[in-house]
């Protein structure tokens, strides 16, 4: 930062002296529209962190909506997980060959845009599929879905990374991961209230139309991410051009053959993610029905305890991106969040304790250990950040394929 409380792009460091800047006049020398101005980046921060919202608010739609899924679809659980699963398992491959589109032959703003268009439309036609009782449908508007889905957090991380450096990197995250858990605690709390004022302005109890416009609602806020891909395809543009900031996606590329360089302590980082997401997201897609089942809840009650991960982090994460800023130290928060999860779990499997008792477990430190996963990702591969902060968000994907059969398998 200078003496005018302007911020220096850190791709710019390395760059001649007598290449000056682009004039800017009117408008563009303002602190909104100044790429140089923190208000600026600020305001690019809030639009990144808005361009997952409508995926992460549709991801767990059949978390949310499960009673009404297997009822009006008349549908078993084994039929049910096959929603989940079909979001997971094409990500195991997709970490190659999404990276391939965006390095090759999109980019990362095109990119976006273009993944943000694959989640919209399979949210449509999972929404069409339960609107017509196909289920068949919506597993294919899943698969399409998760195609999209992995590759856009990817686009929104990458460019977290190419605009903001350094101890940034654990807020913005946090801030990124934040947002992203708005949308799961709005989706775990609103729908159900949404699908009984549907039934009731339809004058029914409930059935697949019932449920089938309910999810279209999730559809109008995927729209919303890619009116944000586009917003950002700008901006980002317009501030290379005046910033004079090479273009990365031609120069950093990757193969099958370059996995066996990453360092090992990446490779454990990403160990560390899917054992340790695998408790946490599996958990959720069935924690509606366990809470109704060993504690009696009700289905809002057991929505809202349901939700208690997500809503903390909301809170937390901005915070704990502060405190692993200002403390350092990412392995002890990591631990100490693996330690909490072990707790929490045994005792929700073991006693019969109330379990808003082992959520707060849960959720002390599940913020601060995802902030510290995803920066200690981008402290290892200081060189190829984008591949792996790809791998970091798509190789938990299958842990989520193995954890979610074997959780239903048992259930």
């Amino acid at each position: 930062m200078d003496d005018k409380g302007k911020i220096v792009n850190p791709s710019d460091e390395d760059s001649d002296d007598e290449e000056e800047d682009e004039k800017l006049s009117g408008c563009g020398a303002t602190p909104i529209c100044n790429p140089h101005h923190i208000i600026h980046r600020f305001i690019m921060l809030i639009f990144m962190c808005l361009l997952n919202f409508g995926s992460y608010y549709c991801y767990d739609n059949p978390a949310a909506l499960i009673n009404h899924i297997t009822k009006d679809l008349n549908v078993d659980t084994s039929s049910y997980v096959l929603l989940y699963s079909l979001y997971s398992w094409p990500n195991v491959i997709l970490c190659f060959f999404g990276g391939f589109l965006i390095d090759k032959l999109f980019g990362i703003r095109f990119g976006a845009f273009f993944f943000g268009m694959f989640v919209l439309v399979g949210q449509i036609v999972f929404s069409l599929g339960a609107y017509m009782d196909y289920f068949w449908l919506m597993a294919v508007g899943r698969l399409i879905f998760g195609v999209g889905g992995e590759s856009l957090a990817v686009c929104q991380n990458t460019y977290q990374v190419l605009w903001f450096k350094g101890k940034e990197l654990n807020l913005v995250f946090g801030l990124g991961l934040s947002f992203a858990r708005v949308g799961s605690t709005i989706n775990m709390n609103v729908n159900g209230p949404i699908y009984s004022l549907i039934a009731s302005s339809m004058g029914v109890e409930g059935g697949y139309k019932v449920l089938g416009i309910t999810l279209f609602t999730g559809a109008a806020l995927c729209i919303f991410s890619v009116g944000c891909a586009l917003f950002l395809w700008y901006f980002d543009k317009r501030a290379a051009r005046i910033l004079k900031r090479p273009e990365t996606s031609s120069e950093e590329t990757i193969a099958l053959r370059d996995v066996k360089d990453f360092p090992i302590s990446l490779w454990l980082i990403w160990l560390i993610c899917v054992t340790y997401y695998v408790s946490v997201f599996p958990f959720i897609s069935l924690g509606k029905l366990f809470f109704m089942e060993k504690f009696n809840f009700s289905s809002s009650q057991a929505s809202a305890i349901n939700s208690v991960v997500y809503l903390v982090s909301t809170i937390a994460s901005p915070l704990c991106g502060v405190l692993v800023d200002r403390l350092g130290r990412n392995l002890v928060w990591l631990i100490s969040g693996i330690i909490l999860a072990i707790l929490a779990h045994g005792l929700m499997a073991f006693t019969f304790w109330n379990p808003y008792i082992a959520m707060s477990f849960r959720c002390q430190l599940f913020s601060c250990s995802l902030c510290s996963m995803a920066h200690g990702c981008s402290c290892c591969a200081d060189q190829s950040i984008r591949h792996s902060l790809r791998f970091h968000a798509e190789y938990p994907e299958f842990g989520f394929g193995c954890g979610s059969n074997y959780c239903w398998r048992y259930c």
